[in-house]
């Protein structure tokens, strides 16, 4: 067992540390070469032995949850790979107050069921939204119409010097696909939602409705890290793309959607490479055509070499 493994090991306070771990398994893509360590803790000071570790002594981490919003290189990702899923994923619903509260890793379309049997409305949009929490609140995920900003009262973060805190939502800076969490260096490790009272067969039928939609939309069928693109302002990716002419388009097993263009999806084997060289030619494509500038919606971690043209 190698001196790192014992060491975060020991700083997580359980065996939770794996070494080599394909994040194949880890990521809604399931595309991606081996993290050097692989860290699941299951308690607040286990994520932060593992990170105060880390910082202490230099090494890369990286915090993940479901992976639904990732491309992880082909040669994997050297570091630690946090993840904040299933295994960090404690929920309170109080009535009363109309809060709910959870931790990170906590699924959205678990959270807006829970809303849901209690009645409270206001989490419907994101209850197809398959990613967890933290990852909703670090970019203001959203949909339909809604989005964290609208329901988030604070989230309670890691800072970069080591300290627990509450930051009220307002502290944010919530926009389109963003928030301050990620240039501050913070980890997010749960957060409050404010909710309102309503009809659970109302919201039932509401979130029936947004899911019927997805379905009949999106590419719901075959691996993918979710829409690929932001939103170009005054545009629609995924019109722009296939008025481009791209639908379909593929790099090796790396696919332009020909449900929905501005997903890329993986028809079976495609690799890291194949998706970044097909986010390239997409971006040349809609540039040369429209001049509008694609900026990606999906996280890319480990190292990249830049597409051949």
């Amino acid at each position: 067992m190698s001196d790192m493994l014992t060491m975060l090991r020991e700083a997580a306070q359980e065996d939770c540390v794996r070494e080599r771990e394909s994040m194949k398994k880890h990521t809604t893509f399931r595309i991606g070469g081996p993290a050097d360590y692989f860290a699941a803790p299951t308690t607040v000071e286990g994520v932060c032995g593992v990170v105060r570790l880390c910082r202490r002594l230099g090494v890369p981490f990286y915090v993940i949850g479901n992976g639904s919003n990732l491309l992880v290189s082909d040669q994997g990702y050297r570091g630690v790979v946090l993840q904040l899923y299933k295994n960090f994923s404690e929920l309170v619903v109080d009535q009363d107050s109309h809060l709910l509260s959870a931790a990170s890793g906590a699924m959205l379309s678990v959270l807006a069921k829970r809303a849901m049997e209690a009645g409270l409305t206001g989490l419907e949009f994101a209850s197809g939204i398959p990613g967890t929490l933290g990852g909703a609140v670090v970019m203001n995920a959203g949909a339909y119409g809604g989005e964290m900003k609208d329901v988030l009262v604070s989230v309670t973060v890691l800072t970069a010097e080591g300290e627990i805190r509450e930051i009220p939502a307002s502290e944010l800076s919530l926009g389109y696909r963003r928030s301050v969490v990620p240039a501050n260096g913070w980890i997010v490790l749960g957060a409050k939602l404010a909710l309102k009272e309503g009809d659970p067969e109302q919201i039932r039928s509401r979130m029936e409705e947004l899911k019927l939609q997805r379905v009949s939309k999106q590419p719901l069928d075959v691996p993918s890290a979710g829409s690929t693109f932001k939103r170009p302002e005054g545009y629609f990716a995924g019109k722009l793309i296939m008025d481009a002419g791209l639908k379909g388009y593929r790099v090796g097993d790396a696919q332009v959607s020909e449900k929905h263009c501005g997903f890329v999806v993986n028809r079976g084997e495609a690799t890291a490479a194949d998706v970044r060289k097909l986010i390239a030619d997409v971006q040349e494509r809609v540039k040369d055509r429209f001049g509008v500038t694609l900026e990606p919606e999906i996280k890319m971690i480990g190292e990249f070499e830049e597409p051949r043209c």
